[in-house]
């Protein structure tokens, strides 16, 4: 799932391409049964709503909240009939895009080719599109200067929706996330503040919840773990205070990195112009399974275990967990790898 770095590459991708654009047109073939009333363009009749809201619609900013992409449109005003003296209400709305597992926005030129039921967008340019990871268009935004912003999104689990821009921290899809890690006001003590909120909560679980901290996931978390010298399973009450610093400060270090470095394509994560980022080939944790940990005179090697029902990464040396249990009144501490 894009996190973090992956999200906010796309949005200063976005905001490069798409700010200043005009809608002319709005396609999707999601249409699932089991979303019926879900407030999401797999809801056919709701993405009935969200299509007329936005054609005709002018792209104002885009920015992002946690692992959400949040659009800005806004439309020509509409005009109160009541009273002459009345001022036209602004009709901004937010199209709001969580990409979830495999979902990636592209931006370029593409046909549309009716004849080909499976995957009738066809990249004309950039040639970067055409890898086989964009195929998979199931949300089309097609703009006035002819040019198209596609979802590929092969597991079809993305979410596109659309919001009041003026109720936006209200929204069920925003109010109950946590603070941002990378903006300046989430220093130390509001991390720690954070981390207190689950004392008996496993240490990757804490960091991986969104109601915690945005943003993070799996391979940002087993990175920063990784750093820090922090077993994923360890409880963050019995974490010392030097490790929540070295924590958070791996945090911000390799959040940064992944967005310096355009994300992370493990998986089928692209940039807007269908290209890869390079934070996967900096990996010292996530899918290393069995290699040899790469920390200067550590030796251990790197194993995954499931937590939660996901998988983490660590390493058995500098990694260890340190679980304290009582026997006939006796503190024992017991480290497993």
């Amino acid at each position: 799932m894009p996190e973090l770095p992956e999200v906010q590459t796309t949005v200063n991708g976005l905001q490069k391409h798409v700010v200043g654009l005009k809608i002319a047109d709005v396609w999707s073939n999601y249409n699932s049964p089991y979303f019926k009333g879900s407030k999401t363009i797999k809801d056919p009749s709701y993405f009935k709503h969200l299509k007329k809201e936005l054609i005709g619609a002018k792209i104002t900013a885009v920015k992002r909240r946690a692992k959400n992409i949040l659009i800005y449109t806004l439309s020509s005003p509409r005009f109160a009939h009541l009273s002459k003296k009345s001022k036209p209400a602004r009709n901004e709305k937010i199209l709001l895009i969580h990409m979830k597992m495999t979902g990636h926005l592209l931006y370029g030129t593409y046909h549309f080719d009716p004849s080909n039921k499976k995957d009738p967008w066809v990249v004309v340019e950039p040639k970067s599109l055409k890898d086989p990871f964009n195929r998979h268009v199931h949300f089309v935004i097609s703009f006035s200067n002819g040019k198209q912003l596609a979802l590929s999104d092969v597991r079809k689990f993305a979410k596109v929706t659309i919001i009041d821009a003026e109720n936006m921290l209200e929204s069920d899809h925003i109010k109950h996330i946590g603070p941002e890690p990378l903006e300046k006001s989430f220093d130390f003590p509001a991390f720690a503040a954070r981390l207190n909120l689950k004392p008996n909560g496993k240490i990757k679980q804490v960091l991986t919840d969104q109601r915690i901290i945005a943003g993070i996931g799996n391979i940002y978390a087993d990175e920063s773990l990784w750093h820090s010298g922090i077993h994923p399973s360890e409880k963050v009450g019995r974490i010392d205070r030097l490790k929540w610093k070295q924590l958070f400060k791996a945090i911000k270090t390799t959040l940064s990195k992944g967005v310096d470095l355009g994300g992370d394509s493990t998986s089928d994560y692209r940039n807007v112009l269908g290209e890869k980022g390079s934070f996967h080939e900096t990996h010292h944790a996530y899918q290393r399974t069995g290699m040899r940990c790469d920390k200067k005179g550590c030796g251990g090697i790197i194993n995954r275990m499931l937590l939660g029902g996901r998988s983490a990464h660590f390493c058995d040396m500098h990694q260890k967990l340190v679980n304290k249990r009582m026997i006939d009144g006796a503190s024992i501490i017991k480290q497993t790898k």
